[in-house]
């Protein structure tokens, strides 16, 4: 980099950190527990949306999601954002009501109140172990790949630069600070991300020589013949998928904590609404120029299509507002990194140690817990991250499997089974993994790839994930219909937030499904 790319990067960063923890300690937002690890309750809708953005779009999406763009999957990759934003919407007019008027800090602390102690204990193990073996390490994988494309810094290095800076106002300002750092990144990051889809477009030669170079990649269904279509096929969209999003956008720690945060549900869903609109810019912001770098820079791609987003932007992008990008986009990595970190001590401090081991303790002791832990994790996954490889995307999905399936059918069954006995919660939780690790043993993928001699099944993870969840929800189903519940149990219900949805809150859920939909037929 410049000089002039150094200074605005350094710059970023100093106002990014500097007014989080400035904006969230003067506020206390570290006194007790709802203040460190929800925001005080506190939270408006602006800064719940983009703040989910930052989250969510990090260096899995814009290294990750970006290279399968540049390899075979193109614009199908982007249908996982997309559908995330129709996802959302529902989840926000469904969901989002009865975990607030709950008044739940953990997504595993509701499940106790409907199932028992035994169900809330296994979710949080296997939130925890997710989101530190998979999620965290992925996210310093990604981030030092990116750190290391654009700046030259060693993969082991990275990850260690990455991990501090995330771990600096993650375990000193909890969740407040978080946000406010969102609110400056998650807006930098989209802006920058338009400037490269320009920039790319001009050096592609304009919009009508890109789509015509790239006809196959500017689809968002695959069918039988296209090079990705085993990696995304079509009807994986419309059936798996589902699974997968209604556990991210409704049932994921890591989101849903922002929600859980809103101080009206008014906020609380507008917010995640306008995280749904803002999705509706992944394709132009990181696919589409990951799939212009691979047409750009395809000799210095090859066998790294992970390097694709950071690439363009180092050949492309000039002196001053390189450094501006490349802040936001690692100012997009830590911010997940932080996210990341704060629920997984959310959840450890809360689900495990509190309940389970020290149900007396204080709300002092347990915030120090959440920050001890926040050390602890960031240090693991900074071991073990440089171990990880290309095509990272794929790794983060299929190995997210062994929760998706169990975890919905347990929150579903929550709702849709009333008399389902406690014992339901916490079997749909434990046949979830066994199952999911049965199908990818009998499909040779993920870590049992080498455990059978030949393929027995020729399922995709998506179609794995979707037979996991009918035979788990089959099983409750039994279960409720042998054993049911005399009467169904009761939640805990708060008496200071309105419950009430606004019609403004449908009326904004419908036009961004509707642009979703549209989307999908522009590029089918």
């Amino acid at each position: 980099m410049t000089g002039i790319d150094v200074v605005s990067f350094v710059a970023f960063f100093l106002v990014v950190v500097g007014i989080s923890l400035w904006k969230s300690l003067r506020e206390g937002a570290s006194r007790d527990e709802s203040d460190y690890f929800l925001g005080g309750r506190s939270l408006s809708w602006p800064i719940i949306g983009i703040s989910i953005v930052a989250a969510n779009i990090s260096s899995e999406q814009m290294v990750g999601m970006a290279g399968s763009g540049a390899a075979e999957q193109g614009l199908a990759v982007a249908a996982w954002q997309l559908m995330g934003s129709v996802f959302i919407c529902l989840v926000a007019i469904t969901l989002l009501p009865r975990f607030l008027q709950a008044g739940i800090y953990t997504m595993p602390e509701f499940l106790e109140y409907r199932y028992n102690t035994l169900a809330r204990s296994i979710m949080a193990i296997v939130t925890v172990a997710i989101y530190v073996g998979v999620l965290l390490t992925a996210v310093l994988y990604t981030g030092a790949t990116a750190l290391e494309v654009l700046l030259g810094v060693p993969m082991s290095t990275g990850v260690w630069i990455i991990g501090a800076i995330g771990t600096l106002y993650a375990a000193t300002g909890g969740l407040k600070a978080i946000a406010y750092a969102d609110l400056i990144q998650g807006s930098a990051l989209l802006i920058g991300g338009l400037i490269v889809f320009v920039l790319g477009l001009s050096a592609s030669g304009g919009w009508a020589d890109f789509s015509a170079a790239n006809s196959d990649k500017l689809k968002l269904l695959l069918f039988k013949g296209h090079p990705g279509y085993d990696q995304l096929p079509w009807y994986t969209v419309f059936t798996g998928m589902w699974i997968v999003m209604i556990y991210y956008c409704g049932l994921n720690q890591f989101i849903v904590q922002r929600n859980l945060a809103a101080k009206t549900l008014r906020d609380g869903q507008l917010g995640m609404l306008f995280a749904g609109a803002l999705w509706l810019l992944i394709p132009f912001a990181i696919v589409m120029p990951g799939i212009m770098a691979g047409n750009l820079y395809a000799d210095e791609l090859a066998g790294k299509s992970d390097a694709a987003y950071p690439t363009l932007i180092k050949n492309l992008v000039g002196p001053g507002l390189r450094g501006f990008i490349f802040a936001a986009i690692a100012g997009a990595i830590i911010s997940t990194l932080a996210s990341l970190l704060n629920s997984a001590s959310t959840i450890a401090s809360i689900d495990i140690f509190q309940r389970l081991i020290r149900p007396q303790a204080s709300d002092k002791t347990v915030v120090r817990l959440g920050r001890i832990l926040t050390v602890t994790f960031v240090v693991m996954g900074c071991f073990t991250a440089p171990l990880l490889t290309d095509g990272v995307f794929t790794f983060i999905q299929q190995f997210q499997g062994f929760i998706w399936p169990g975890v919905v059918a347990a929150f579903l069954g929550a709702f849709l089974l009333p008399r389902a006995p406690a014992a339901a919660g916490s079997v749909a939780l434990l046949l979830g993994p066994v199952m999911y690790a049965i199908l990818q043993i009998l499909n040779k993928e993920g870590l049992f790839a080498d455990v059978l001699s030949e393929r027995v099944l020729h399922l995709h993870f998506l179609t794995q994930v979707l037979v996991c969840f009918a035979i788990i929800f089959a099983t409750m189903w039994i279960m409720t219909f042998l054993r049911p519940n005399q009467t169904p149990k009761k939640l805990p219900v708060r008496e200071d937030i309105e419950l009430k949805t606004e019609p403004i809150v449908r009326v904004c859920a419908a036009m961004v499904v509707t642009s979703v939909v549209v989307m999908f037929l522009i590029f089918r």
